[in-house]
């Protein structure tokens, strides 16, 4: 029973066994996982600033001063009155009405502009944003809002209006009624 063992004879060679991971595939699989590594540290870097600075997931904040409504001049049967709205919060609003028991008809958003040669327009608009940490600033010049007072006003008086806010909802202001001419309108 001279019968020889079988042996596994394993044949030397310079090709590398399929499973077994080179220095190039360990580099590309290391580049390949470090751009999703990357974005998503840079990402979570920019979440947590905004985290940080307070602004995430809060509502807008609105805040309305320096109420202000043109005394009417003569036989005109409109004026118009100004706010000062700020946005405090993390997310955009939008004023969508005005409404006031001090006046007569309806109220309205409207914006003057000039064209280009000079002449300027006025046109009625069905809302206004307000960005996010921003605020907007009514004048004679841009945004206002147009009305139809009642009847008595005197310079000096206060009128109720309500803003309403497409998210904020109402917020209750009053405005000083001012000649056109004063310095602070």
């Amino acid at each position: 029973m001279n019968e020889p063992y079988a042996t596994n004879e394993q044949h030397v060679t310079n090709e590398p066994h399929p499973w077994r991971p080179t220095r190039r595939r360990l580099t590309d699989t290391l580049l390949a996982a470090l751009a999703p590594v990357a974005v998503c540290s840079l990402a979570l870097g920019g979440l947590t600033t905004w985290v940080g600075a307070g602004k995430a997931g809060s509502p807008a904040r609105i805040a309305v001063s320096s109420g202000r409504v043109f005394l009417p001049y003569g036989d005109s049967t409109e004026t118009a009155a100004f706010f000062d709205v700020s946005n405090l919060g993390g997310a955009d609003d939008r004023l969508v009405r005005v409404t006031s028991s001090a006046t007569d008809g309806e109220i309205g958003l409207s914006r003057h502009s000039t064209a280009g040669s000079g002449a300027a327009y006025k046109a009625t608009v069905s809302s206004a944003p307000i960005p996010a940490g921003g605020e907007l600033s009514m004048s004679p010049h841009g945004l206002d809002v147009v009305l139809r007072p009642k009847a008595g006003w005197r310079a000096g008086d206060l009128v109720p209006f309500t803003l309403h806010f497409e998210h904020s909802g109402a917020i209750e202001t009053i405005a000083v009624v001012v000649r056109p001419s004063d310095p602070a309108s």
